[in-house]
């Protein structure tokens, strides 16, 4: 349904039940799967890669180059998975020669004025709230969810499962299943509210919680807090998780909020 007032590129492979909106643009070298809704003044630019019953918008840009100045003109891409929505305003911009793609899973919300920039990776099922501002090489967790107005900084890890409230400041990694709050970001405890709605038990949820009291409450620097859960908690895929998360993390973790 390519409507008479939309322009679509003699080059970008639309599938056949495709509804387009008037006054949309979509370039050259664009991909866009069955079932998707593309809303009224919506811009697709070259190198998007739109999954099956996708809804974007009005007013969204998605897959324009990159703002960053060491960006070359090299072929890219963004990517969006299946059943994923994008509200008014998004901008999500290709990925750069560090990884070739800007991708977001499936099932995912974006919300109302979003950005999410160059080389971003975010899993399924994530939410992103009307607002936040992601920069580039952010990677969020499957089920995460960033609060409105948020402001996550270059290269920061999101863990699965993790909630960042509202108007946070992300300047160090957060880890899986955490909430993250205050001023500097801190660690508030664990999302057992999302956890046990997405069917953990309240064995496992208690298991991250004594992990995360191992690492946040006892006075034992990471290291040491590592240590001590691998040695004495059980190997169990949370727990590995948890560990890797650590481990692999080059900005360092958020802190423990102290209530001073």
């Amino acid at each position: 349904m390519n409507q008479p007032l939309a322009y679509v590129h003699p080059g970008a492979k639309i599938a056949k039940n495709v509804v387009i909106e008037p006054f949309t643009t979509i370039h050259n070298n664009v991909v866009i799967g069955d079932g998707t809704w593309i809303g009224s003044n919506v811009t697709i630019m070259e190198g998007a890669r739109i999954g099956k019953n996708c809804n974007i918008f009005p007013g969204a840009v998605i897959s324009a180059v990159p703002q960053d100045l060491k960006f070359g003109g090299e072929e890219s891409l963004a990517v969006i998975g299946d059943n994923t929505t994008i509200r008014e305003c998004v901008t999500i911009n290709r990925g750069t020669v560090a990884s070739g793609q800007t991708v977001i899973g499936n099932n995912c919300l974006i919300m109302a004025t979003a950005h999410i920039a160059h080389d971003c990776h975010i899993g399924n099922n994530a939410i992103v709230v009307n607002g936040v501002a992601l920069a580039g090489h952010v990677t969020v967790g499957d089920f995460a969810i960033i609060g409105g107005l948020a402001a996550v900084h270059q290269f920061i890890s999101i863990g699965d499962h993790a909630m960042v409230s509202g108007g946070s400041l992300v300047r160090k990694d957060v880890p899986p299943f955490t909430k993250a709050a205050k001023e500097p970001l801190s660690y508030v405890g664990i999302n057992s509210v999302g956890l046990r709605r997405r069917g953990f038990s309240t064995e496992k949820i208690k298991e991250v919680q004594d992990i995360y009291r191992i690492l946040y409450q006892k006075n034992y620097n990471t290291s040491q807090a590592l240590a001590i859960i691998e040695a004495e908690m059980q190997a169990t895929p949370e727990r590995d998780e948890i560990l890797d998360f650590i481990r692999n993390s080059s900005r360092g973790i958020m802190k423990g909020y102290t209530g001073v």
